[in-house]
């Protein structure tokens, strides 16, 4: 007997429930620590990739479990013991197999997410990490670092080399580049200009940056002149005391400074080119998460929801992840909202949003477009 789920359905349960593995090694290596997605690893269902908590404390209890791949490298999903679907992985990009003339590996440098995007964090360390009094206590970025599974800061000429080498080796198609918080007013926008320009004069490869908020509104300006396509400015959570509570430092920079810079850059990179990522689960409700999405859509910001997922390590590792519910509640209404108000995940340029892999959200989205498309 074959149990009947959509494939957003099931893939939102993937990432809430997580899964185990009959094979660990199946596909190429699964990340552990970092600055996230963390914990994951990649596979492909129904023609999307997916990044599912694979190493996770909920996962090890998940009612999915897949199976080690048959002959042709496809496995299936079981829940309960009754198959559901069936998954691949995606291949080890061949860039993994380079390293720098100075004998870095170029896995150390930029790593592939989902299956065509390369990831970055340019500066593996954050003034907010240094204290647990003002760390956000989901983040893992020193972890990868002290298990020497990167460095601590890839230069221009570093990023240009393996976002050249990706995308002619492994047709890479879009960037993502984020950082830890840097001292200084600008927050990681300098590191993101200086960056994107490198890899820009090397490759045609849109690129989306990642930082807070810097104070000056002009940065927004400089960063895409010097090749960066989309920017995501991440609240994470939203109510000022999840945010206290959860991500102490960064809470010191209010909601209210978070949409000025919000309403500052979309006439800079355009409607939907500016994202958010609100990480559900840690306290905000179903309410207050749609109710700023509702406030970010009507700005021309792309509210990137995810399930938060626990890392292993962390003061959160063991809060639970939302329910399968509680995302599909969430899910399935911003997914009208944003085929209504025109903000398409595919019509992003770079970034999260358009990778769509860590959240069901552009899977729904789509569903929401092919119900129009029928009615």
């Amino acid at each position: 007997m074959t149990q009947s789920l959509s494939t957003e359905q099931l893939i939102n349960e993937l990432q809430t429930f997580g899964a185990r593995l009959d094979d660990p090694r199946a596909g190429h290596a699964s990340r552990r620590g970092g600055a996230g997605p963390s914990d994951h690893k990649a596979i492909t269902i129904a023609g999307v990739t997916v990044m599912v908590p694979v190493h996770t404390a909920p996962a090890f209890e998940s009612p999915y479990f897949i199976e080690r791949p048959d002959v042709s490298g496809r496995s299936r999903v079981l829940r309960d013991f009754l198959p559901v679907g069936e998954i691949d992985y995606p291949a080890k990009p061949r860039f993994y197999d380079l390293t720098t003339a100075d004998g870095t590996p170029y896995s150390k440098i930029a790593v592939l997410h989902g299956r065509d995007v390369l990831a970055t964090t340019i500066l593996q360390t954050c003034i907010r990490y240094q204290s647990r009094t003002k760390t956000c206590q989901f983040c893992a970025i020193g972890q990868s670092l002290a298990a020497g599974r990167t460095i601590e800061r890839k230069t221009p000429d570093q990023l240009a080399e393996v976002a050249a080498a990706a995308v002619a080796l492994d047709g890479v198609k879009h960037m993502v580049m984020t950082t830890g918080t840097p001292p200084g007013t600008d927050r990681g926008a300098a590191i993101m200009t200086e960056s994107a320009a490198a890899v820009k004069a090397r490759v045609a490869l849109p690129i989306q940056a990642q930082c807070e908020p810097p104070d000056d509104d002009r940065w927004y300006l400089r960063m895409h002149e010097a090749g960066v396509d989309a920017l995501g400015l991440h609240l994470e959570a939203i109510g000022e005391d999840v945010r206290n509570r959860i991500m102490p430092g960064k809470a010191q920079i209010s909601v209210a400074r978070y949409f000025d810079a919000f309403r500052a850059a979309v006439p800079v990179f355009g409607r939907g080119q500016v994202s958010t990522y609100i990480l559900a689960g840690l306290g905000d409700d179903v309410e207050t998460i749609l109710s700023t999405c509702e406030r970010l859509v009507d700005i021309g910001v792309y509210p990137f929801v995810v399930p938060f997922v626990p890392i292993s390590g962390t003061p959160l590792e063991s809060h639970p992840t939302p329910s399968a519910a509680f995302m599909q509640a969430v899910l399935r209404p911003l997914a009208t909202m944003l085929v209504r108000s025109g903000l398409r995940s595919e019509e992003v340029k770079a970034g999260c949003a358009k990778c769509g892999a860590c959240s069901a959200l552009s899977v729904y989205e789509r569903a929401q477009t092919s119900c129009g498309a029928r009615a």
